[in-house]
């Protein structure tokens, strides 16, 4: 199949448990939760996305035919940052969108394996992922059935009306993240997400540190 990638790029992990990792990042183009339009997004389910993943006009971004050119592009970007094949210095591909799992399958998976990464994902969990994956991470929302009810992290954007921490403490994750809604409230968003991880030791608190620091 053909991949519809928004962007592809390296940076360092901005969020979450592996926060600082080198990775290259490779936003998939579109969404199930909302078209990424504006004028869509008071309909949406997701109504406070702040990325952009319509189209293939990004950086590094494009239609691939098929699963070997799409990993000899994250390769390719890896080699050109680090000077190193993914194999030989801890290549790790981080797999986001919008929606990656409406494309991500397991001959990109394989691909990407084959090529020298550990494959991540960064999805909102509607969708069933590959059993391939090394590291799955999600992301619920609000009015979205969850579908992936394990994994490694669970990180929740707070405050969000109808999804409670509560909800999801029982759920098979390694590490449960609480993620402060960015936005006009963010300040008082920070401070009620510290508040919870404060007096509920179970979640811990992540923090957009690529905003601060102005990367990728």
């Amino acid at each position: 199949m053909a991949y519809r990638i928004k962007e592809l790029f390296h940076t360092l992990q901005g969020e979450g448990i592996r926060v600082g990792r080198s990775a290259v990042f490779c936003r998939f183009s579109g969404c199930n939760l909302w078209s990424g339009r504006e004028v869509h997004r008071s309909s949406a389910i997701c109504q406070f996305c702040d990325t952009q993943f319509v189209g293939t006009d990004g950086p590094g971004g494009g239609v691939f035919a098929d699963a070997a050119s799409l990993a000899e592009s994250v390769r390719g970007c890896w080699i050109e940052a680090t000077g190193a094949e993914p194999a030989n210095s801890n290549g790790y591909v981080v797999c986001t969108g919008g929606e990656p799992l409406l494309q991500l399958d397991p001959d990109a998976v394989d691909a990407l394996h084959s090529s020298g990464f550990e494959v991540a994902i960064e999805t909102n969990g509607t969708i069933a992922e590959p059993t391939e994956v090394d590291w799955v991470c999600v992301s619920p929302k609000a009015g979205a059935d969850l579908v992936i009810r394990k994994g490694n992290e669970l990180k929740l954007v707070f405050p969000q009306v109808g999804a409670d921490p509560e909800m999801f403490e029982d759920l098979g994750f390694d590490h449960f993240l609480l993620q402060p809604m960015d936005g006009p409230s963010a300040a008082e968003n920070t401070a009620a997400a510290v508040k919870w991880c404060r007096s509920h030791p179970q979640w811990r608190l992540s923090l957009q540190t690529h905003k601060w620091l102005g990367i990728p």
